[in-house]
């Protein structure tokens, strides 16, 4: 690895317009499929208010803890895109869809197993995460830090 391939220069505004883009592309997904993955959770959205309510949970803190989640994921995605050669957008897919090839998709798919949950559930979810880890790749790899 040389010097320059070691040096990360991280694009915080990239970050930033990449974890919006997967916390907003997370809305339309499962708004788009709600009612599939209603059925897949075995719950109502009645249901999924009382259990936060029972947990002591504010309506807003799963919103702050997935923009929280997306912020970490594109930060580990610009790292690696950069860590990995020349910083591009192909690269940054590239990085995403690896990423989770191996690692959202067997942590998902051995939960799931055990769980018995429904394979179109795992669609869902699984699906999701390919579609904004890819396009956080796209936003972190193609748009780079000024010198």
């Amino acid at each position: 690895m040389t010097a320059d391939a070691a040096c990360v220069r991280q694009n915080y505004w990239a970050i930033l317009v990449a974890s919006l883009s997967c916390f907003f592309i997370s809305a339309a997904w499962y708004t788009l499929f709600m009612k599939a993955w209603l059925s897949g959770t075995g719950r109502t959205v009645e249901s999924l208010t009382e259990a936060s309510k029972a947990a002591g949970l504010s309506t807003w803190v799963p919103y702050v803890i997935a923009f929280a989640c997306a912020v970490l994921m594109a930060t580990a995605i610009s790292c690696l895109t950069q860590l990995t050669g020349q910083q591009t957008a192909g690269r940054g897919v590239t990085t995403g869809a690896l990423l989770w090839l191996g690692f959202v998709v067997p942590v998902w798919a051995t939960e799931y197993v055990f769980e018995v949950r429904p394979l179109s559930l795992f669609g869902i979810n699984a699906g999701f995460w390919l579609v904004g880890m890819t396009v956080m790749g796209a936003i972190v790899g193609g748009w780079k830090k000024k010198a």
